[in-house]
């Protein structure tokens, strides 16, 4: 029936805009469950002007050492958070299950709490005893730091206001429920209002925030979006289950660059800061091996080197098996395409296997000719000499494409021990290589194959005819 305004009444989406002549309980847009909210009828109300109680000021006369990052102690998170956090700032740091969220939040606040400040971490999975347990197994253990397991909004922001702390933690905010607001903890509204609470709480008092976040099954922050949005700094931790490697990526920065990246080391002992991560993605042998390839991948603006690693079988089979671990699928099949029908290596009927080394996942193009001559030489059975790295994007065509960065992938190749280098034809026009290292700059994926098992064939030859046992040449 029609209002007496003459309108029918219409349901509205808060998170995407979509809306429906009646409601339902998921948006028929951005799937989201319960966000339809009834649109009422037109209003001429309009909000009126009040006198500001802070007057806008000329921006030469911002005081900007309000806005300085400070130190959190760890090395790595600072990294990634552009020097530190700053006062006022709120971080969303979020990951799956076990992935080492709770144990980083722990040892930034023990290590912000050594400074003498007063620190406060409130957890809705864990009671105080649980934390205070875990806090001895790491380390995190300190004077100033104020435990607090409450999952009511009303009494968190209470803790906040009795400790008056510098830093806060919220571990997580899906646990965190309003009284006030309908619906169970981790629902769209509940997080919306918890995060929109802790949030001024943050900024009326200037006290930096860490709030801890659950992800979903396809990977993405649970909860509203606009969470993000609403947020300063968004970091989320990556990493393998079975690996110690975890990795944390800012997503979203507004007091520094996104492209930074952080290195970790999980163990039993708690996380530890990783400065220097390439040797994790390398296998140590003294004798080179077929199927192998180092590349160098750039994490944001780090570089790290990493190897490649592939195995084709010997016979051709009628359905092959492509198989990939920490490699994208799509490249590798687009790889094996393009060396099949441009790179003279025949590769479309056997089964092809490729993983990477220590858990890193490397997905830029950059890492296709790496990719592409550890196939080739995993089919001819020749070993590449281990001080030859490969760097380059393979085109469809069988071209070779420069990637960004080199002269820092090279130079961090030369610091490890690596004294040759495959790259595409004119990627050196902006530096000059490192000092010792030889540079073959090749223009195909065809070339790069022949120069790569050329050398391979000629240390084979010098070591011997048993390729599994072959050394490189002095």
């Amino acid at each position: 029936m029609a209002s007496k305004s003459g309108t029918r009444p219409s349901y509205r989406c808060t998170e995407c805009g979509w809306t429906a002549v009646k409601w339902v309980g998921r948006c028929g847009e951005c799937q989201a469950w319960g966000t339809l909210a009834e649109v009422g009828a037109p209003t001429s109300a309009r909000t009126s002007a009040v006198a500001p109680a802070r007057p806008a000021v000329p921006i030469g006369e911002v005081d900007a050492e309000q806005a300085q990052a400070r130190s959190t102690g760890v090395d790595e998170f600072d990294r990634v958070l552009g020097g530190g956090i700053v006062p006022g700032a709120v971080v969303l740091m979020a990951g799956e299950p076990g992935i080492g969220k709770s144990t980083l939040a722990l040892d930034v606040a023990a290590r912000a709490a050594r400074t003498g400040e007063r620190v406060l971490y409130v957890s809705g999975e864990e009671s105080a005893a649980q934390v205070k347990l875990r806090a001895e197994r790491i380390g995190a253990v300190a004077d100033t730091l104020y435990l607090a397991s409450e999952t009511d909004l009303a009494t968190v922001l209470g803790q906040i206001g009795s400790v008056s702390p510098r830093l806060f933690i919220i571990d997580s905010v899906q646990t965190v429920a309003s009284a006030d607001v309908e619906g169970s903890p981790g629902n769209v509204s509940q997080v919306r209002e918890v995060a929109a609470a802790l949030i001024q709480a943050a900024k009326s008092s200037g006290t930096a925030a860490i709030l801890v976040g659950h992800v979903t099954k396809d990977g993405n922050i649970a909860g509203p979006r606009v969470l993000e949005h609403l947020v300063d700094v968004v970091v989320g931790f990556e990493g393998e289950r079975h690996s110690r490697l975890r990795m944390v990526r800012a997503v979203k920065n507004r007091f520094g660059p996104t492209d930074e990246v952080g290195c970790f080391d999980l163990g039993d002992g708690g996380i530890r800061g990783l400065a220097d991560a390439s040797g994790l993605f390398l296998t140590s042998r003294d004798r080179p091996v077929p199927g192998t390839c180092v590349t160098v991948t750039l994490e944001g603006r780090r570089p790290l080197v990493a190897e490649v690693q592939a195995l084709v079988s010997s016979e051709e089979t009628g359905s092959p098996r492509r198989t990939t671990s920490g490699l994208d699928s799509a490249r590798l099949a687009m790889v094996l395409a393009v060396l099949s029908q441009r790179g003279g290596v025949p590769l479309a009927k056997h089964d092809c296997y490729a993983s990477t080394v220590g858990g890193v996942r490397l997905s830029e193009p950059a890492v296709d000719l790496a990719l592409a001559l550890a196939l080739a030489s995993a089919r001819a059975d020749l070993a590449l000499p281990l001080s030859t790295i490969a760097v380059g994007e393979v085109g469809l065509s069988g071209d070779l494409r420069p990637v960004t960065g080199l002269p820092r992938r090279l130079s961090e190749a030369a610091r490890i021990g690596f004294t040759e280098a495959v790259v595409p034809e004119g990627s050196l026009t902006e530096g000059q290589p490192p000092t010792g290292m030889r540079i073959h700059e090749v223009a195909t994926l065809a070339d790069a194959v022949g120069v790569v098992l050329a050398a391979a064939h000629a240390t084979a030859t010098i070591a011997g005819p048993s390729t599994g046992t072959m050394t490189t040449t002095p």
